[in-house]
Formats: structure tokens, sequence, C-alpha cells
């Protein structure tokens, strides 16, 4: 197969730094597993607030610049995983951080929310038919919280992988490929319980001013919706803190985007500074393809089933 890994790993995050909140331990397990990690993140972020105050400058209000530096974060982000592929749709800065859903910056041109999903994915297909994926990971219909990239970048992620199966389409663009399993990212909700009760139990030691929600956190379904669990040795049954070389290499790649997240120890904040507990077991929903495990249990591998 063109000198490819045996196993083959694709997954496609609207911004920098929401492959490292999801799924840093999977990235980073992979990766030491000598599988191909490939992301694909869809915008710069440019529209994301700065929570460093000397780095506020950067601010899409101010000057403009968030998004070359985000570029910065997310390299050293996949330094930290160990993942050496990571692309941006269509190239750096093609498609533009869209911003909340309903403001203005939805309607900017370039903005991400209002490309065509099919020229969008048109860019998806030529790196699915390269790297040749088993397993795609992406976001439910939703986005995991409603923002428009989030909503968007699960559009142009299924119908990539839908065109990339399809001899007819694009030749130029490479032999067509079939993704074999395509996982939603999701998050138990005895987990989210769970953590949260951690940072009660904490009480004054959390080290930010307030508490986030359980609301806040995106992709939170009934536990039997789950269908894989990826996790890490000394994470514990819930996924709760732990020292393993995963979950540690997942804080570091979330530190390493700086103007995005602050970590102090099993918790982080966002720029709301409302402080959520760190997941190191991440968790999915099969969304297309054959289960690798009976029905009624999680698979402990997102290639299980799947021929190399």
């Amino acid at each position: 197969m063109n000198g490819l890994p045996a196993r083959r790993l694709l997954l496609v995050h609207a911004h920098p730094d929401d492959e490292s909140i999801n799924n840093g331990v999977t990235m980073a397990k992979y990766a030491a597993e000598g599988a191909l990690v490939t992301l694909v993140t869809c915008t710069l972020g440019e529209e994301g607030e700065v929570i460093p105050p000397g780095l506020a400058h950067l601010a899409p209000d101010r000057d403009d610049a968030l998004g070359p530096h985000r570029v910065g974060e997310l390299a050293a982000a996949m330094a930290e995983l160990g993942v050496t592929d990571h692309r941006f749709l269509g190239g750096p800065g093609r498609f533009r951080d869209s911003g909340m859903m309903g403001a203005e910056q939805n309607r900017r041109p370039g903005a991400f929310w209002s490309a065509d999903v099919d020229e969008a994915a048109a860019h998806l297909v030529g790196v699915i038919r390269e790297v040749r994926p088993q397993v795609l990971v992406t976001y439910d219909p939703d986005g995991g919280y409603g923002h428009p990239d989030h909503i968007q970048a699960h559009r142009v992620a299924m119908r990539g992988a839908e065109l990339a199966a399809q001899a007819a389409y694009r030749p130029d663009l490479g032999d067509p490929w079939r993704i074999g399993k395509i996982y939603w990212n999701r998050v138990p909700r005895s987990v989210v319980e769970e953590g949260f009760a951690r940072l009660e139990a904490a009480g004054a030691e959390v080290p930010f001013p307030g508490v986030a929600s359980p609301d806040d956190v995106p992709g939170v379904v009934a536990d039997e919706r789950i269908t894989a669990e990826i996790g890490d040795e000394g994470t514990g049954p819930q996924g709760a803190g732990g020292d393993g070389a995963f979950a540690a290499a997942k804080a570091a790649a979330m530190r390493a985007h700086a103007t995005q997240i602050a970590v102090e120890g099993p918790f982080f904040a966002l720029s709301n500074d409302l402080a959520q507990p760190l997941f190191a077991r991440e968790y999915y929903e099969l969304a297309a393809g054959r289960p690798g495990a009976p029905a009624g249990t999680r698979e402990q591998d997102l290639f299980a089933g799947v021929d190399a």
C-alpha cells in the first residue's frame, strides 16, 4: 500500500485545540503504536478568545493575528502527541473561523460555515485517497455543542467519506477509498457526572474562580450509546486524572494551546475561566461500519474488526 502503515486513523476537527481536548489520548496512543494518525483542521481558529493578557493583541478585533499564532500552537500540540501528519483543509487559511452561531462572522467571506459542503469536501477527498484511513473520527451532527464550524466539520467529514468511495468522483484526486468505520466524539453522562463530582469535592482547591456546568461539555449522551472507549494506564475506570503517558501527552498538548486553554492538574478552563474535568479516557459512538465488539460491550480499539 505504497509504504503506508497497516493502521491509519483520520480525524477532522474545526479549530486548533479541538483535537487535543477531544482525542489527545487516542491520538497519542495510536501514534505511539505506529499507526498513521492524520489530523485535518478546517480553520485556523481566528475568532477564538485569547486567555493570556500578553497575547490579547492577537484577537480578531485588534491585530487579527490569532490564526497564524494558533498554527504554531497546533504544531506544538502535535509534537506532544507524536503526530507528524497534520494539515489544514484546503491549506492554511482557506476557510476562516465562523465565530459562534448567529454571529456576523458566520456570513463573512471565506467563513467555513458559509462554504459549499461539496466544495469543501473535495479537499478532504484528496486527503482520504492519499492516506487511505480505515477509521475516521469527527463530531456528531450537532457538532457536539452547536458551534457552526463543528457542525460544518461534521458535514464535510461525512460527505468527504462518501465522495472518496465513489470511483466516478474526481478521479484526478486519486483512486477511490472507502473508510471502514466512522466514529463520532461522545462523552457518557455518567463520566461527566463523576468528573463534576470530583470538581465539587476539590472545593477551594480548584485553581479557577468558577466551575462550569455539565451542560458545557460537548457530545454528552446516555452511557448505552457509547460503543468504544480509549484509555491509558493509570486513568481509572471513569477517566479521572491518572499519570499514564498518553494522558500526560494529552494534558501537555492542551497546554500548548495556551491562547485557548489553561490546564491545572486534572482540571482545565477555557476563556470563561470556569473549571472543567480533564477526561483521560475518550469515548466514541460508531456511526458507520461494523462493530468490533459483541453487542452490549465497548470496543477498546477503534480498528477492531477492520482489515489492514
